[in-house]
């Protein structure tokens, strides 16, 4: 493979995307790839320092359009400052959550619509993933293992009703680019669950250093 990879992983809170993404991080290196492991918001100082504004729980009065436009904010500096110097550099990038997220959570779940999309092709320069893994789970086994695991984020704290509409954002999203999205049953045990992500991502690359 003579070119960098940007592969995002996608789902709900309590999917358990951030354990698949830290273990094809590892096969990745085991592999002998250069890798990225980043997440969002987040990624770089400037865009942690966002994400702390974002998800804390005592910013209940934040507006959902303030919630879109910082999250398009620490995702302009992430992209300027680390995405893309790391694709130019030939290495793979695996981030956890990226525009799909925005999407799903603002532009779907909060009902801000195309209005996300705009700013986050702004934010991004148009910048796109070349694969998603999107872990599928029911809004309910998801908020019942956030339950379990003690998480409570501001976006975590939202009602059920609320992860369903963001369920909803993300199953469209995988319908409209069957492409680039790769579907993962995420209500499986996590070795399960890796297998699949493993066999994908595999696929992918072989097929990427055929072109």
């Amino acid at each position: 493979m003579n070119r960098g990879l940007f592969i995002t992983f996608e789902g709900p809170d309590g999917s358990g995307k951030t354990t698949q993404i830290k273990m094809l991080a590892q096969h990745c290196a085991e592999r002998g790839f250069d890798v990225v492991l980043t997440r969002e918001p987040g990624g770089t100082p400037i865009s942690e320092k966002i994400r702390n504004i974002i998800l804390d729980p005592g910013n209940i009065e934040m507006a959902g359009t303030t919630e879109a436009l910082l999250y398009a904010a620490s995702r302009a500096q992430h992209v300027s400052q680390l995405i893309i110097p790391s694709i130019e550099q030939g290495r793979i990038v695996l981030c956890d959550r990226f525009v799909d997220s925005s999407i799903a959570y603002q532009g779907f779940a909060r009902g801000l619509g195309d209005g996300v999309r705009v700013i986050n092709e702004f934010a991004t320069l148009g910048i796109r993933p070349d694969l998603t893994f999107f872990f599928d789970v029911d809004p309910e086994t998801a908020h019942a293992r956030n339950v379990a695991s003690g998480k409570s984020d501001r976006l975590e704290l939202e009602a059920i009703e609320f992860h369903k509409k963001v369920y909803e954002g993300y199953k469209q999203a995988a319908e409209a680019e069957p492409g680039r999205f790769r579907v993962i049953d995420a209500s499986e045990p996590a070795e399960a669950v890796f297998r699949a992500v493993k066999a994908a991502f595999d696929k992918y690359v072989a097929e990427a250093d055929k072109n």
